[in-house]
C-alpha cells in the first residue's frame, strides 16, 4: 500500500523535531509515517503539545485530542550539560545523541554543542557516570515562530544526516567483517551488551586511577 509522502512531510514539518522517541518511534520522521499509515496517533509527542497536536489535526482534517501523557509531560526546552571533571570518555552519550550534538573521542572528555542540542534527554541513562544533566534554557520564550521553525530545520536535517551517516557505517562495517572472518585468529567477538560492560569497566577504572593521582 502506497502512502502519501507529501503528507508525511507535511506532518514532519509540523513536529518539534526533537527526535526523543518520546512518542514510541526513532524520530520524528517515523512518528509521521506511522501517523499517515494509521499506526499512531495525533496526540504521542509532548514536546509538541496541544499546539502541535492542533497542527497535526488540521492536516488531517480531524478534530484535535488532549496529550496522551503516558508518552510523558511537556517540559520547559533544556539542553545537556556534562560535567567535564567527571567525563571518562566513554562516548555512549556520542552514540545516543540524534543530532550529532555532541563532540568528543574515545577516552577523551566530551562536550555538548549547546546551539545543536534538541534537549532530547537520550544521553543522559546511558552515561556511567551520571554526568550528564538537562538544564534549562529560558530563551525559548522568546523565539519567534520563525526562529523556532529554523531551529526545527536544523534539528531535521542534522537528525537525517545522522541516520545516513549511521547507515554507511554500518555496511561499512559488514563488509569488513565479512572480509576478514576467514583470516581472524582471535576468537568471536562479545556480545554487545557484554562488550558494552567491559567498555564500561574499563573506563570507571581509567576514572578511579585518574581520582587517585589527583588526590596525591
Amino acid at each position: 500500500m502506497k502512502f502519501d509522502k507529501e503528507l508525511i512531510k507535511k506532518i514532519d514539518a509540523v513536529l518539534p523535531q526533537t527526535q526523543c522517541g518520546q512518542c514510541g518511534f526513532d524520530g520524528c520522521e517515523p512518528y509521521a509515517t506511522a501517523i499517515v499509515e494509521g499506526r499512531a496517533d495525533i496526540n504521542q509527542c509532548p514536546p509538541g503539545d496541544a499546539s502541535g497536536i492542533q497542527k497535526i489535526a488540521a492536516l488531517l482534517d480531524i478534530d484535535p485530542k488532549p496529550l496522551n501523557t503516558s508518552h510523558g509531560l511537556p517540559k520547559p526546552r533544556a539542553v545537556a550539560v556534562i560535567d567535564e571533571n567527571l567525563c571518562i570518555g566513554c562516548t555512549f552519550c556520542i552514540q545516543s545523541c540524534p543530532v550529532d550534538a555532541i563532540v568528543g573521542a574515545a577516552k577523551l572528555m566530551h562536550t555538548v554543542i549547546a546551539d545543536e542540542c534538541t534537549g532530547c534527554e537520550l544521553c543522559v541513562a546511558p552515561c556511567p557516570m551520571d554526568c550528564i544533566s538537562m538544564v534549562s534554557v529560558s530563551k525559548q520564550s522568546e523565539y519567534t515562530t520563525e526562529e523556532y521553525s529554523k531551529r526545527a530545520d536544523r534539528a531535521r536535517m542534522r537528525y537525517q544526516f545522522r541516520q545516513k551517516r549511521v547507515g554507511r557505517k554500518k555496511v561499512s562495517v559488514k563488509e569488513k567483517t565479512i572480509l576478514e572472518a576467514p583470516s581472524r585468529s582471535d576468537g568471536p567477538l562479545l556480545p554487545n551488551e557484554e562488550r558494552k560492560h567491559a567498555i564500561v569497566q574499563a573506563a570507571l577504572k581509567r576514572a578511579a586511577a585518574m581520582r587517585a593521582q589527583a588526590n596525591k
